[in-house]
Order: structure tokens, then sequence, then C-alpha cells
């Protein structure tokens, strides 16, 4: 089956994946970590992409991202793949690939969707039992959008202002979503919608894609029952 093309429309947030071969480890030290989001910062300066929310995992990395180009994204994840195997292969003395192939991209609506994209993100330490609360796991972007730190690549998405008029109350309105557990169908949703490349947000959001882009946004209606 040929390979569901990415979709290019600058102004959304989409749902990055990129994992490590085989699941294999891309992240050794604290100073990998702080070297990728370190590129990240770069590179979408550079390609004018915004970072709203971002976890760095042993082996996998999830990124919330906007284009404010058709090929921002692209370009990004190119330049940080490419760099990022370098400097591994060179620090730790190993050969070859480092990802698993083309990295998943998921368009996601920029009104509730994308708050619920960003707190999958954060929680996913805390889904892989690393940490009991996503304060706890440092490579992350719940410091910026639940604690105020200073994280310098990131930048708050509309949504996420949309929480409050000052950055105290959109921080504690932020956190109050954490303590409402994700459905096991909003998860679902999310998981499917990112492992397949289909578009992520409410039908009229699915149908506005659509007729944008002039392509399907979402799996035959069989498939979706599945999820139902």
């Amino acid at each position: 089956m040929a390979r569901q093309p990415r979709y290019n429309a600058p102004g959304y947030a989409q749902h990055i994946i990129q994992r490590g071969n085989n699941r294999q480890v891309c992240f050794f030290s604290d100073d990998d970590y702080r070297v990728y989001l370190a590129r990240l910062k770069q590179y979408a300066q550079q390609h004018d992409v915004q970072v709203h929310a971002f976890v760095l995992m042993t082996n996998h990395v999830h990124l919330l991202i906007t284009p404010q180009h058709e090929n921002g994204i692209s370009l990004l994840m190119q330049a940080l793949g490419r760099f990022y195997v370098q400097y591994v292969n060179k620090n730790y003395g190993r050969t070859g690939t480092l990802w698993e192939g083309r990295y998943k991209a998921t368009l996601v609506d920029n009104d509730y969707y994308a708050l619920a994209v960003s707190r999958y993100i954060e929680l996913n330490p805390v889904r892989a039992l690393m940490v009991d609360h996503p304060a706890a796991y440092p490579w992350s972007s719940f410091h910026a959008n639940a604690l105020g730190k200073a994280i310098q690549l990131w930048q708050p998405h509309a949504s996420y202002l949309a929480l409050g008029s000052s950055e105290a109350e959109r921080q504690q309105a932020y956190l109050n979503l954490f303590e409402q557990p994700f459905s096991d169908k909003a998860l679902a949703e999310i998981r499917y919608a990112s492992n397949k490349g289909w578009v992520l947000g409410s039908e009229h959001f699915k149908q506005q894609i659509a007729a944008q882009l002039s392509r399907p946004v979402s799996p035959r209606r069989i498939v979706q029952q599945e999820l139902d």
C-alpha cells in the first residue's frame, strides 16, 4: 500500500512522532537531550516553526508544532534528524541509521484537540511508568505550559493563550486539565490518528481541511466505527 502523503497546511498544528529504529534508545545521557533541544530550537527558528509541546523519551520523540510555511516541518525534521544521527554516531562510535524511517505527522484541530494532544504528549512519561507526575520528568514542555519555566524554544499555542488573561491564570488552567483523566475513546482517537497520519479534530474541521486540500482526511466509515 502506498504511504499516506503528509498534509501541508501552514498555520495548523501537527503532532509529530519520531521513533528510534527497532525502538532502540536514542538518548543516552542528559547531554544528548540538551543537544537535541538546542538544535530543535535552532532549526525551528530557521524554518519558522513554532514549538508548543514536546517530550523526549528514551527511544522516541513527540512534538506539537505549527509551521508558518508549507515545507517548514519537513525541512525542520530533516535537518534535526540528520544532525542528531551524526552527533550520536560520532559520540558513541556507532554507524548506520538511528531513526525508524519517516516521522509520523498528524494535522491537529487548533481548538480543543491541540490542548488534548499537548496533554497527551506531556503525559507520556507517566503512561510509561517512568514518573508519577509530568512535573517529575525534566525533558518535556510541561515545565513551560504548567509551571511557567522559561524554555526558549517553547511558544504558546493560541488555544493555550485562550485559557486565561495572565500567565498565572493560563498556567493554573492548564495544570487543572491534568486532573481530568483521558477517556479510553479520546486516547484511542489520538493514537489512531497519530499512527495512521489522519487529521485529528472535529467533523467540521475535517471537512474544512478536506475541502482546502482536496483529499481525504479520515478513514472510511467502516474503519471509523472501530473507534466508536
